[in-house]
Formats: C-alpha cells, structure tokens, sequence
C-alpha cells in the first residue's frame, strides 16, 4: 500500500512506569489515542519520546510497539539515530528498520556538525542510504542538541535522491517555509511544518501536513485544521491564532504536561520521565494544562466535534 504523507502526524510521547522502564501497555494506549482523535499518522521514537535518553534495544522496542499495535490503522515513521559518530548511527539505524516502521527519520543535526559543510552532511546521507537499503527515509530538523536547517541545495539533493520522502520542519520562518515549496516542486519529497503559528500559511502555499508536539495535546483540532483551511478560511485562521497561544505550554514542563493531559483525558499512563524530574510538573503547570482542557472542550463545541 503506498503511504500518502500528508495530514497530520504527532511526535509520540513516551510512557514510562515508576522504575523508569518503559511501560508498554501505556503505549500502546496511546497509539489508540492518537489514532481515535484522527491522525494520519505517527511519528514514534523521536525527541518528545525522549529517544536520546533511550538505549538502541528500547528505540526498537519502543517503535515495533507502535508499529504492531497499529495494526495498519495508520503509518508509522520512526527515528532513533543519536550517536554522534557516523557508524555507530548506522548500527542504530541498521536496527531500528527491524521495527517494521513505514520509514526512518534521520536528524538533521547528527549528520553533520555545526560548523561542517553540505558536502559532509550529503556525504554522511549516501553512507547511510548505502548501508540501509531498501529503507524510506525522512528529514528532522530536531531543534536539540542544536537545531541545523537544511539548505536550499541540500533540501533538493534530498528530493532529488529518490528516498527522502519528507522533511519535518521546524524554521518556523514563512519565507523560509514558501521557498521550500518551489525548492522540492516536481519531487517526491512531502513537507511537514512543526510550528503551530506558521502552520496555516504553510498549508496555503503548500505543505502537506503538521507534525508537531502540540498533537499529544490536541490532535484533532489540528486535524479539523488540515480538513476544513480551504472551505472555511475565516474559522480556520481564528483557530490557528488560538492554537498558537494554546502552543504556550509547551514550555511548561514538556513532555510531562502532556502525558498529564493524556491522562486527564483517559489515557491509562503514568507521568514517569527521562528528561523531567518530578518536581517540575508544579500545581501551576497542573493548572495550565487543565485551563487547556476547558479550552479545548469549549472549541470543539464551537466546531462541533
């Protein structure tokens, strides 16, 4: 079946139980979650999974977790990829094509460093190709450790190679955003914005789809976004204003706050973290998240959802 990158496809949180293991019943609640609320699709193993502070075995584990629970209800990508020597992402990614996921996401800022040239990052992406064939790849532009943008010339070498099917993008510039779009014309290449404010004009001059963190708060506002932007423009540039204010709490202890709103919605998980120590999801942070809700339920009456 041929997979249409388009939509709107979250970046997974991931659960974790008490002693830090990583609880896979929770995830797979979540699957069912994302899926219910509409995506299109899923991004699993990536930063809000917390993939840098997860061994190789666990990536795997985590994304055939995803994979199988979906049962082809959706596509499913994965990343994975954190190590900073050329090879050793290779193994990682050598192993992550064994979870059965629709394609492999590589990190913008693991194939070349900040200060190296295109030529060692589009060197870097042959070795990989090379040594993972028969494997569809994706671009993220993860903002951590450093974000590193893709240039023009590199964006088309990698709509011209034939196996980079889509970029995540996170320059939340708009000029940026509509050169991209000319840049990959005629290709293969889908592009997916991360950030919720540019994300309506991104639509209008082209993009394919959200893929963004605020899709384990809100899904399917997103989603009537993506469906309803052409038929009912004013609706829809209301909406994208409130969700860009709404998109706030991500910098509230993220991605705490959201597994928190998950299960206030249902989601059988615990808030265990990585990345995040107890005590910064505060009585505040809790208010935020449930102000958010009362938000969110009044907006999908008012959208009839």
């Amino acid at each position: 079946m041929k997979i249409e990158y388009k939509g709107v496809w979250p970046t997974m949180i991931a659960a974790f139980d008490e002693a830090g293991n990583l609880d896979m019943e929770a995830n797979r609640n979540i699957t069912d979650y994302l899926i219910d609320k509409g995506s299109d699709g899923l991004f699993a193993v990536c930063q809000s999974s917390e993939m840098f502070m997860l061994s190789t075995e666990e990536k795997v584990a985590l994304a055939k977790c995803v994979v199988e629970h979906a049962k082809g209800r959706v596509p499913v990508i994965t990343s994975g990829h954190t190590s900073d020597a050329i090879e050793d992402q290779i193994e990682e990614l050598k192993a992550m094509a064994t979870s059965g996921a629709d394609a492999i996401v590589l990190v913008s800022n693991r194939l070349a460093k900040e200060d190296e040239s295109s030529e060692v990052l589009i060197g870097n992406i042959t070795k990989i190709m090379n040594a993972v064939p028969d494997i569809k790849f994706g671009i993220y532009e993860c903002p951590y450790p450093y974000r590193r943008l893709l240039t023009d010339e590199e964006l088309r070498w990698c709509a011209e190679s034939g196996r980079i099917i889509f970029l995540k993008d996170v320059s939340c510039d708009i000029d940026i955003l509509r050169r991209r779009v000319d840049v990959v014309k005629g290709t293969e290449l889908k592009l997916f914005n991360a950030n919720t404010e540019t994300l309506l004009d991104s639509l209008i001059a082209g993009y394919h789809g959200y893929n963004g963190v605020m899709g384990n708060f809100h899904i399917d506002l997103y989603k009537w976004l993506f469906d309803h932007y052409t038929t009912m423009p004013e609706v829809a540039r209301d909406l994208q204003n409130n969700l860009t204010e709404q998109a706030l709490i991500e910098n509230y202890a993220y991605p705490v706050n959201a597994k928190y709103h998950m299960q206030k919605s249902g989601v059988k998980m615990g808030l265990f973290s990585r990345r995040l120590d107890a005590s910064s999801f505060t009585e505040t942070v809790k208010g935020k998240v449930e102000s958010l809700i009362i938000w969110e339920d009044a907006t999908k009456k008012k959208l009839n959802l």
